[in-house]
C-alpha cells in the first residue's frame, strides 16, 4: 500500500533531476566561457608581443 503513494512522486523526482542537470550545465557553460575569454585574451597578448618582436626585428635586420 504505501509504494502505492510513492508513484507520485517519481514524476516530482525526475523533474527535480532534469532541473539540476540543467542548472549544472548553464553554470558550467558559463565558467567554461568566462576560462576560454580570459585564455584567449593571454594569446592575443603574446601574439601582439610576437608581431611587434618580428616587426622590431625585421626594421633593425633590412
Amino acid at each position: 500500500m504505501s509504494s502505492v503513494g510513492l508513484f507520485p512522486i517519481i514524476p516530482l523526482l525526475l523533474y527535480l533531476f532534469i532541473l539540476g542537470l540543467g542548472i549544472f550545465f548553464i553554470v558550467r557553460s558559463i565558467r567554461f566561457m568566462n576560462e576560454k575569454t580570459k585564455l584567449d585574451q593571454e594569446r592575443n597578448q603574446k601574439l601582439d608581443t610576437l608581431i611587434k618582436a618580428i616587426q622590431d626585428n625585421n626594421r633593425t635586420g633590412n
